[in-house]
This record gives C-alpha cells, sequence and structure tokens, in this order.
C-alpha cells in the first residue's frame, strides 16, 4: 500500500450504469474474473448496498414495504454510498480497482426521471444506484434512459447493451484495461461533477 501511495499507483473505480435489467450485474462478474486472470487486486460492489442499516430502509422501500418521500428515498440512496466513501477511497488509493453496479449517476437519473430537479439531485448525493423493482416498467426506464442522456459526459464509455453478450464483454475488457492501466500511471482521484 505505502509503494502505491508513493507512486501515485492506485486503483480505478469502474461504474456500470444503465438500465434495468440492460446486463450490469452480468458484466460486473465477467469484469472481475478478467481482471483477477490479468492478476489485477479487485473487488466487485453495488449499490445499494442492502447490508447496511440505511440498506435495509431502501431495500424495504424498493419491495413496497414503505413509502418514502422522493426527496427521502433520493437522500438515503445517497447516504447509503457514503456509508461506503471511505472504505471505497482506502481501496482504490491502496490499489484495488472496484468494479461498481450502479452508483451515483442512477440515484440522480431514476430521481430526476420522477420528476426531481436533476441539479438538485447531483448535489444532494455528492455535496457533503438505485433501482430496483419499484422503477421496472417501461415508460418509467425511458424516463431514466433520458436522464442518464443529460449526465453523459466525457468520462463515459458507452457500450450498447443490446449487443450480444460476449461482444459487450470484450468491449468492457478493453475499456477497463484501459482505465485500469491508467490509473496506475498515477491518475488522480477525482469528483463526479464539478459544479
Amino acid at each position: 500500500m505505502e509503494n502505491n501511495q508513493r507512486s501515485g499507483s492506485r486503483g480505478a473505480l469502474i461504474v456500470l450504469e444503465g438500465l434495468d435489467r440492460s446486463g450490469k450485474t452480468s458484466q460486473s462478474c465477467r469484469l472481475l474474473s478478467y481482471l483477477e486472470g490479468l492478476g489485477h487486486p479487485v473487488e466487485s460492489w453495488r449499490f445499494p448496498d442492502r447490508n447496511t442499516g440505511v440498506g435495509q430502509m431502501i431495500s424495504s422501500y424498493l419491495a413496497n414495504k414503505s413509502e418514502l418521500d422522493d426527496h427521502a428515498i433520493h437522500l438515503l440512496f445517497s447516504a447509503n454510498r457514503w456509508e461506503k466513501r471511505s472504505l471505497m477511497e482506502n481501496k482504490l488509493r491502496s490499489g484495488t480497482t472496484l468494479i461498481v453496479d450502479r452508483y451515483s449517476f442512477s440515484g440522480v437519473a431514476f430521481s430526476s426521471a420522477k420528476g426531481l430537479d436533476i441539479e438538485w439531485c447531483k448535489k444532494a448525493a455528492e455535496r457533503g444506484g438505485y433501482g430496483g423493482e419499484r422503477y421496472e416498467q417501461l415508460e418509467f426506464q425511458r424516463k431514466v434512459a433520458r436522464s442518464y442522456q443529460i449526465l453523459h459526459d466525457a468520462s463515459w464509455k458507452t457500450i450498447d447493451a443490446y449487443l450480444p453478450i460476449k461482444d459487450v464483454e470484450k468491449q468492457l475488457q478493453e475499456v477497463v484495461l484501459d482505465c485500469v492501466t491508467t490509473c496506475q500511471k498515477g491518475k488522480p482521484l477525482s469528483q463526479l461533477w464539478s459544479s
């Protein structure tokens, strides 16, 4: 760990975002196996993390066992990520690559698709993924897709999930290997959005 911190080397944060049932979880597992096979230290994470206290509240909401205001559930998803932030940063700084199935962009995309202001969602989420059973209706997924288009920036690498699974896997491997190599060369950790 000390050597990685001195040289600037770090693990990569690989986030797979997308609509429900687009293959994120399957591809996360495949990427994990691929990078492990190349000898990279790597872990697979998923948000929401339903094992935490906040995650259990989210799980109840997603299973339609509780009702919450849209602002409140957005903040719970954000809090769920904050619960893991220190551990995440420590792992990245120590050289471990994290493959994350949904992160902040999902939270913003899903909440803004429900009608919340996208800028409020971004600020509420990260200034201090979402997904699941409740949101799997087709029309709602179309709204989420439009929100992702608004959120898209130059750091994103887009892969068409409609391609055959092996083609998606191959493209992901190429993109991720490039990212891991760049991070190992000392690319600093950065913020999701600047304003």
